[in-house]
């Protein structure tokens, strides 16, 4: 080709000037460099499924030396973190309030049972977390298994009464163990957060691309009538999807509502105008549409996926991630709303979650307000 010099030419100057043009939009670059880096780092270090310290609450009605010994493989277990509690009517309330995931239970006539080779302990499970509830039952009955073989090997191998211990497994809230039952109400927390934050985000930013955001300054339109005005038709679609969610859960996938609908419904709105508020604020800071997407994008939808307990249970990461879940507001209605459909209607919780939603919200309207006071710079 004759005009091979001038083709190189012409590709090196586009070249050149792509290069130029990359390094000088700093968001483009961290997501092309620093989210790959962050993604390897959090699903190698930091996400797991395997389940650690599980909390336990261990009934121990038979005080025998024989029952004392058969819960001491619990508390050598690095999977399980037992509690001791008096009764079952105190291993119920922790279970209910979701301070505990198991409860084993040494029945009182555990000795005399044992004696006659028909030894059985209770085991009861959370089954709102059906993974986390099979990985329980596997340690529970790893350790009383462990116990089984040194009585075993204790008697010489002749069959000692260890070997005749039966673990009675009864699922609490997902009695299937059916895992559409934990991850359909979590879709409710993604919806609203996709809906939410990333529609929204695009809004102001929207105006100030066109330029009419300065011209609502001049005008007596102030920063919360603003605000009001773009949250709006979002809240009516956002209530919709809430509704079509709530249907799909009940009638599509057959997910049991055990909590109070009405308060399902007030939290999932107050959710909504979190997420909305949130979108707000990154749309009033990036002032551009694209950079306001990739911020939507990294600070609601992808941590409300991934951090927020909608696959795993946030105790079994390290520390660390654990404080960043707790800082999303995704965490805190992803467990409420859990407990709403599965355990029902847990009043302490309710009104916790609920206040540090209320809070979340306070603090994005006077930042969202900020973002667009009367000021061209």
């Amino acid at each position: 080709m004759r005009d091979t010099p001038g083709f190189r030419r012409r590709v090196t100057a586009l070249l050149r000037k792509e290069v130029r043009q990359m390094l000088r939009d700093k968001s483009n670059l961290a997501v092309g460099l620093l989210l790959p880096v962050m993604l390897i780092l959090l699903f190698g270090y930091g996400l797991s499924l395997d389940v650690q310290n599980a909390p336990v609450a261990v009934v121990l009605e038979d005080s025998s030396p024989a029952a004392r010994d058969v819960t001491a493989g619990l508390q050598g277990s690095r999977y399980l973190a037992p509690t001791w509690v008096h009764d079952m009517a105190q291993a119920e309330a922790l279970m209910r309030a979701g301070q505990v995931d198991g409860i084993v239970r040494i029945p009182s006539d555990f000795s005399r049972q044992l004696a006659s080779g028909n030894a059985r302990i209770q085991l009861l499970l959370n089954g709102a977390d059906s993974t986390s509830a099979a990985s329980i039952e596997g340690y529970v009955g790893g350790a009383i298994g462990s116990w089984a073989q040194r009585q075993m090997d204790r008697a010489g191998g002749r069959g000692a009464n260890g070997g005749n211990v039966a673990v009675v497994q009864r699922m609490w809230f997902n009695e299937a163990g059916n895992s559409t039952w934990y991850l359909v109400p979590g879709l409710l927390v993604l919806v609203l957060s996709l809906i939410g934050a990333f529609l929204t985000s695009l809004l102001i930013a929207r105006e100030w691309e066109r330029g009419t955001l300065e011209s609502l300054f001049v005008t007596p339109v102030r920063p919360l009538e603003l605000v009001l005005a773009k949250l709006v038709p979002y809240l009516v679609i956002g209530a919709i999807n809430v509704v079509t969610c709530l249907l799909a859960a009940r009638f599509l996938f057959e997910v049991p509502i055990r909590g109070s609908l009405w308060v399902i419904l007030v939290a999932s709105m107050l959710y909504l105008v979190v997420s909305l508020l949130l979108g707000l604020l990154i749309s009033g800071v990036a002032r551009s549409q694209f950079k306001a997407s990739q911020m939507a994008l990294l600070t609601s939808f992808m941590p409300a996926m991934m951090l927020s307990g909608f696959v795993f249970d946030l105790r079994n990461v390290p520390v660390v991630i654990q404080a960043v879940g707790q800082v999303l507001p995704a965490t805190h209605f992803m467990s409420l709303v859990k407990t709403l459909f599965l355990a029902g209607d847990n009043w302490p919780q309710i009104l916790r979650n609920c206040t540090i939603l209320l809070l979340y919200a306070v603090v994005l309207t006077f930042g969202t307000l900020r973002t667009l006071r009367k000021t061209l710079e």
